[in-house]
């Protein structure tokens, strides 16, 4: 099996390309931290590519991708890439960190599957993972930008596996709940439900072999995403204003 993950330098995407060597997968990892990369990879069983590049790059991306679909047939792709930067409207030089985390976490998304798609439809096989969040299921305080951003990574990986649904290409969506890596550990709230990112792994590398269209990971965050799709908006911003604010222009992680 062979696997290209972006963000595999650290949080999700490390446990995951951790959790898939010890399957004997053979991975594509992609990051900007060159050593951290080498570090993974050397640390890992079976030999694997990495690419240290900018996600923002388009064309650096594509160039990694074709580099590992020449090596051989590719049967999961996972974008796991993604940043949460505290935002607010009303500064306007906050319109910066809107372009970056919707850039980064919406339209790399679609860079990193666009080359590897033709090749899928060609021999009908292979799966798209993206990593979306439960805080697209509602705006969150302090974080008007990434939620957008997530709430349009779920619309766009909808779409894309029904544009796929003539094929036997699988389109995977996940939607983490609060895990412990780099970038929740700065929140100033309560955290419910957290998890490690190797449970994380373990319970999402269940979800991509079956194919699962949408999947929120702990499945206590999923059963509390759908409660507050139907909590009346005048409830939901009261509880919302006064659960805590992210911090505004965080530090991306």
């Amino acid at each position: 099996m062979r696997i290209f993950i972006t963000g595999a330098s650290s949080g999700l995407g490390k446990a995951l390309a951790t959790a898939y060597a010890q399957q004997g997968a053979s991975l594509g990892l992609v990051g900007r931290n060159q050593q951290a990369l080498k570090e993974l990879a050397a640390s890992l069983p079976g030999e694997h590519q990495v690419y240290a590049l900018d996600i923002l790059d388009r064309n650096a991306l594509h160039r990694a991708a074709r580099d590992f679909l020449e090596a051989g047939t590719v049967d999961i792709v996972i974008a796991c890439a993604g940043i949460s930067i505290g935002t607010l409207t009303e500064y306007e030089e906050d319109f910066v960190q809107f372009q970056k985390v919707i850039n980064t976490n919406l339209l790399a998304m679609v860079a990193t599957f666009e080359p590897f798609i033709k090749a899928m439809k060609a021999r009908d096989s292979g799966t798209l993972v993206g990593i979306s969040s439960v805080a697209g299921v509602r705006g969150l305080p302090g974080s008007s930008a990434y939620s957008a951003s997530k709430a349009a990574t779920t619309t766009y990986l909808e779409s894309l596996r029904v544009d796929l649904h003539d094929t036997r290409l699988k389109v995977v969506t996940i939607a983490p709940g609060f895990i412990d890596t780099p970038m929740t550990q700065h929140n100033p709230y309560k955290m419910p439900f957290l998890m490690q990112p190797e449970a994380f792994a373990k319970a999402a590398i269940k979800y991509i072999e079956n194919g699962n269209s949408y999947t929120v990971i702990p499945w206590q965050m999923g059963v509390v995403a759908k409660l507050l799709k139907w909590v009346p908006n005048p409830l939901y911003d009261y509880f919302a204003f006064r659960s805590g604010r992210k911090p505004r222009n965080n530090s991306p992680t």
